[in-house]
């Protein structure tokens, strides 16, 4: 089941827990059965969401990490500067030819 089914399928659920529910509140005891087996199975989408977005969560992760590559390598190497240490020497050394 891919992520995007189990919440909608927990969403379903919850709501029908949620309806069950408030039936119970007033006395309904099929309701309150309804809603005990509804908690088992919610308890049972919410294992299998927690997979999945894990999951979903690591393969995301990787495209991103792939997709930065690839634009890291197709980006145009910058024109080589001279290193700072460099420049501050030039400056001292121009810095006493003027005196």
């Amino acid at each position: 089941m891919a992520l995007k089914d189990t919440v909608k399928h927990l969403r379903d659920l919850l709501h029908a827990v949620t309806h069950d529910l408030e039936k119970a509140d007033k006395g309904n005891k099929a309701a309150s059965q309804r809603v005990r087996t509804g908690t088992v199975k919610m308890e049972k989408i919410a294992k299998l969401y927690r997979k999945e977005s894990i999951k979903n969560e690591k393969t995301t992760k990787a495209q991103r990490s792939q997709l930065k590559k690839l634009l890291l390598q197709k980006r145009k190497p910058s024109p080589a500067k001279a290193p700072v240490k460099a420049k501050l020497k030039l400056t001292k050394q121009k810095h006493v030819q003027c005196l």
